[in-house]
């Protein structure tokens, strides 16, 4: 049955309560709240999951360059070892020989001297790079998975409430169905 009064209509449910288009419109903006409450959270997630992928990436590349700067430097370090040892045995053929001038020395100077001084400077600022990445990333997986526990909690909770209101509903239904049958009686009995 539907009384139309100005602009809004009301309807007498199965429950005797009067509904309004109000309370169905309030109903409607609860489920979209929660819609866009999730659907918020969801593109959280995925912003989320999207920077943390990213910063694994920026430090799965920092390592590699770390690894191939490493690689290079082993490399010069063993040209390093080699011509060290090839100083030394010249060192010691021009002792031998009587040879013991500095500028002769210095013609077998390290050529490469530089260049390890520079890569070994690159690997620390790598290394330097590489500890905020690891601590940033730990830090937003942290964030992702309390943020997700939260949601999950929030989620439990908010079903554990939809089901009390639907218990409370069917009882106050319940209750008020046996109220009017009881009205009903005493109305036909007053007849």
């Amino acid at each position: 049955m539907k009384n139309v009064i100005g602009s809004s209509s009301s309807t007498i449910g199965s429950s005797g309560r009067v509904s309004t288009d109000q309370d169905y419109h309030e109903d409607g903006d609860d489920q979209q709240i929660s819609k866009m409450a999730i659907s918020t959270f969801k593109a959280k997630e995925e912003e989320i999951e999207r920077k943390k992928m990213q910063v694994r990436q920026k430090v799965e590349l920092q390592l590699g360059r770390a690894e191939e700067e490493t690689r290079r430097l082993a490399h010069i370090w063993e040209e390093f070892c080699v011509r060290k040892k090839m100083r030394e045995w010249v060192e010691s053929t021009f002792e031998m020989v009587g040879l013991t001038s500095e500028m002769e020395l210095e013609v077998l100077e390290d050529p490469l001297k530089k260049e390890v001084a520079m890569v070994r400077k690159k690997i620390d600022m790598t290394n330097r790079d590489l500890k905020p990445l690891g601590q940033s990333c730990q830090k937003k997986e942290k964030e992702y998975k309390e943020a997700l526990e939260a949601f999950n909690e929030k989620n439990k909770e908010k079903s554990h409430l939809v089901a009390t209101l639907m218990e409370l509903l069917t009882e106050s239904e319940r209750i008020r169905m046996k109220k009017l049958e009881e009205l009903s009686k005493i109305i036909e009995s007053m007849h």
